[in-house]
């Protein structure tokens, strides 16, 4: 299942969960978007869902040095 949503605010609290081997897609991120040092990073920011909802979420996302953030996902809805 895919939320479709919006980022709006900064991204804060940003924390490394892994990184180098650690990273368990690392093989489709190298296929998909090219190698790197890619490492997973979580924190909070504002969302718009797809149903126009607004409110305080965790994300999740692959991030390398070049490529940017990649793969954006929600854990939790906070508030």
């Amino acid at each position: 299942m895919t939320v479709a949503f919006e980022v709006l605010s900064e991204i804060r609290d940003i924390e490394t969960i892994a990184a180098g081997r650690g990273v368990y897609i690392r093989r489709y991120l190298e296929r998909t978007y090219g190698r790197g040092r890619w490492r997973k990073m979580k924190g909070i920011a504002t969302v718009r869902l797809a149903d126009g909802t607004i409110c305080e979420a965790e994300i999740h996302w692959f991030e390398t040095h070049g490529k940017g953030r990649k793969d954006f996902k929600i854990k939790r809805v906070i508030r």
